[in-house]
């Protein structure tokens, strides 16, 4: 009868990846792995320099959004003032009507 406490090795199946022992493939590897993040870093400035385009585009479309609101406020503020001018000289005669 097997002994229900003894302990059974499995066979391990973990790999570990061996790093280079020589210095050339280090260089190797470290120049292969810089390679790669120069390359990562490169798509990421194209995409950097996309988002800020859009962003100056929108900042443009923006800028003309004020001018025009700025201009329709200039526009309010003359018929503003021309009402005003209006009711003060019908103000006098309305006040010779008051009984």
């Amino acid at each position: 009868m097997p002994d229900p406490n003894a302990r059974t090795d499995t066979a391990d199946t973990t790999t570990v990846a061996a790093f280079p022992q020589r210095p050339e493939d280090r260089l190797r590897l470290a120049l292969r792995r810089l390679d790669e993040a120069i390359g990562e870093q490169s798509l990421a400035a194209a995409g950097l320099r996309d988002a800020i385009g859009d962003l100056s585009r929108t900042m443009s479309r923006l800028g003309e959004s004020v001018t025009g609101f700025r201009g329709a406020l200039d526009d309010a503020a003359g018929e503003i003032e021309q009402a005003m001018a209006a009711s003060r000289r019908l103000q006098a005669p309305a006040d010779r009507m008051v009984v």
